[in-house]
C-alpha cells in the first residue's frame, strides 16, 4: 500500500484576501530594494499575484548608508504612483526608520513618514541594540507615536536573553514578523525565534519586506510551522492599515 505525504503548506497560500502588507522596499532607486522601475513591477507582480491587496512601502532610513529624507521619499512615492495606478492597487508611502541618535533627533524636529496614523515602523542595528533604546521608545511616544518594531525575530543579540521581547512589549513595542522568517529563509535560529514569538502570541503585524525576486520566489516555499493559527491572525490584523 502506498502512502503519500500531504504536502506542505507554501507561504503564498495563506495570504488572505485584502492583504495589506505594511514593509516593503518597492520604491526604485532609493534604498537596498527594487533598482528601478521596471524591478518595482516585477516584483509588485509577483506579490499581487499571491494576493497582496495594498502597499505600504517603507524605505530605509539610515544616516551615513541611506541617507533619505522626508522630501525625497516623498517625491519618490509621486514618480513612481503610475506604477501602482496601473497595477490598480491602493499605495503609500511611510518608511523604516532606525533607531539611532539621529533618530531621536528626528521625530522632535519633523513629522514622521507613518504607516497610518501615529503607527511608525523602526528597526534597530543587526550587530547591537542601541544604548539609549528605551530612553527613544519613551520619548517616541511622547511624541504620540506607536513603535512597530520590524522583524525582532532578526535581532541575534536578543536570541540567548528572551526576556528582553518581553521588556520590549512592555515598553510600549509593537510586534512585526517578516513572512519569510517561518520558512526558514534567513536560518534555522531566525525560525525558532519566530516560532517562540508566535507562540507566546506577540506578534502583532506581518511584512514581506521584499527587497528583490529572491524575495518573491521564497513565498513559494512552504512553511515550516506545525500550527500557524497566531501567524493567521497576525495577517489579518494588518487590515489595521486598510486605505
Amino acid at each position: 500500500m502506498l502512502f503519500f505525504k500531504k504536502p506542505k503548506t507554501r507561504l503564498c497560500d495563506i495570504i488572505p484576501e485584502g492583504y495589506v502588507d505594511i514593509h516593503s522596499h518597492l520604491l526604485p532607486g532609493i534604498d537596498d530594494g527594487a533598482k528601478d522601475d521596471e524591478d518595482t513591477k516585477s516584483l509588485l507582480s509577483t506579490l499581487i499575484s499571491y494576493g497582496f491587496s495594498q502597499f505600504i512601502t517603507t524605505p530605509h532610513v539610515l544616516t551615513g548608508v541611506w541617507n533619505n529624507t522626508k522630501e525625497d521619499i516623498l517625491a519618490k512615492e509621486a514618480a513612481t504612483q503610475y506604477i501602482f495606478k496601473d497595477a490598480d492597487i491602493p499605495f503609500s508611502t511611510a518608511a523604516e526608520y532606525i533607531i539611532d541618535d539621529t533618530f531621536a533627533k528626528l521625530f522632535k524636529e519633523e513629522q514622521l513618514l507613518t504607516l497610518k496614523d501615529d503607527y511608525v515602523l523602526v528597526e534597530m542595528s543587526y550587530i547591537n541594540a542601541p544604548l539609549k533604546l528605551y530612553e527613544v521608545l519613551f520619548d517616541l511616544q511622547l511624541a504620540g507615536y506607536k513603535p512597530v518594531l520590524a522583524h525582532p525575530e532578526r535581532y541575534l543579540f536578543y536570541h540567548h536573553n528572551k526576556d528582553e521581547y518581553k521588556k520590549l512589549k512592555k515598553a510600549g513595542c509593537l510586534f512585526q514578523i517578516n513572512l519569510l522568517s517561518v520558512t526558514g529563509y534567513y536560518g534555522k535560529p531566525v525560525f525558532d525565534i519566530a516560532k517562540k514569538l508566535l507562540e507566546e502570541d506577540m506578534i502583532d503585524f506581518c511584512g514581506s519586506d521584499v527587497h528583490h525576486e529572491r524575495h518573491t520566489a521564497s513565498f513559494e516555499n512552504p512553511i515550516l510551522l506545525k500550527q500557524y493559527n497566531t501567524l493567521e491572525k497576525a495577517l489579518k490584523n494588518n487590515s489595521l492599515f486598510k486605505i
